[in-house]
């Protein structure tokens, strides 16, 4: 067929297209989603946020698509990521999990709409001016989670009365770790327990970090918020169970893996609303009219298969206020 005659064809096969199918193809929109971690243990989290989509009326592959950068721990890529997003340019930008993707997204592009999720105040932080007047392109959802780190030591100190000594186990380079720090130092303080930091920024490091944990007497263990540890949940359950280590989580997936207790707003919730957001904001809303949301809700869930290998007797005042109780 010469070129002439294939154009021709071409032009008159589009056209005998339904104009709707037509229509759909030049009108779905694109959602970029920024993320400074790797796939790694986000499938719930994922699903959170494709659910919501779905509640707002749009389903992946269907009439939305989603294109995701995942910076793999190397934050210096999140700026490169988010000028790519913007300029390809996509309908809406995720910052997933943490204050710098947004803030990457927010540098970007004062025009496309930015939906946030983090566990910082994002006030403070500066991704928007107020949280019921956002401003500008961006808005989210904040789980408060790195606000928590107090209230979960004093949940475990219940589960392991006497405790003297206790550890936390942080991601050096993790954006949030000097104030989880600060948060717990005052309280440990108050409480004359010895606090023991021990990090790790990559899974070859774990081992070390429990092993420090450990000779330090720690009687029990905090894990700090950070992707990094999404991504390693399984790998530091087994070390906790293998230095029976009483420990501490910030995702509910945690404890469904084996871990011990865990105390925070739904992270997976936190997706879905993620999701409900981008869908509202997909139908014409402005970023700058809808507030941010905060959990209403933070759930305890204690693993009593778990505490009874640990030796550990759940006391009746934490059974009764646990959201939920894996036997």
């Amino acid at each position: 067929m010469k070129r002439r005659e294939f154009i021709a064809w071409l032009g008159s096969a589009l056209a005998s297209l339904p104009f709707a199918a037509r229509a759909q193809q030049a009108s779905t929109p694109t959602i970029g989603f920024l993320d400074s971690g790797s796939p790694k243990g986000m499938e719930a989290y994922l699903d959170g946020f494709r659910r919501g989509l779905s509640e707002a009326g749009y389903t992946d592959g269907q009439n939305v698509a989603i294109v995701y950068r995942w910076a793999e721990g190397r934050m210096d890529q999140l700026k490169t990521f988010a000028a790519e997003l913007a300029a390809r340019p996509v309908d809406v930008i995720v910052g997933s999990r943490g204050p710098a993707p947004g803030l990457a997204a927010k540098a970007a592009t004062s025009t496309i709409p930015v939906v946030f999720q983090t566990g910082s105040d994002p006030v403070e932080i500066g991704l928007v001016a107020s949280m019921n007047k956002p401003g500008g392109n961006v808005t989210g959802v904040t789980r408060m989670s790195s606000a928590l780190i107090a209230k979960r030591l004093g949940i475990i100190l219940e589960l392991v009365p006497g405790t003297s000594a206790i550890a936390l186990l942080v991601n050096p380079n993790g954006p949030q770790t000097v104030e989880q720090v600060g948060d717990m130092q005052e309280p440990a303080r108050a409480l004359g327990l010895q606090l023991h930091i021990v990090k790790a920024s990559k899974e070859s490091e774990l081992d070390a970090a429990f092993a420090e944990a450990r000779q330090s007497n720690a009687q029990a263990l905090i894990v700090a918020t950070d992707n990094l540890f999404i991504g390693l949940r399984d790998m530091i359950v087994a070390l906790a169970a293998r230095h029976a280590l009483p420990a501490m989580y910030f995702e509910r997936e945690s404890v469904a893996a084996g871990g011990l207790m865990s105390y925070s707003a739904s992270l997976a919730d936190s997706f879905r609303q993620v999701g409900v957001y981008v869908g509202r904001i997909l139908k014409g809303a402005r970023p700058a009219d809808l507030p941010v949301l905060q959990p209403d809700k933070f759930e305890l869930v204690i693993n009593l298969k778990t505490a009874k290998a640990l030796g550990l007797t759940v006391p009746p005042t934490l059974l009764a206020v646990a959201d939920e109780v894996i036997e």
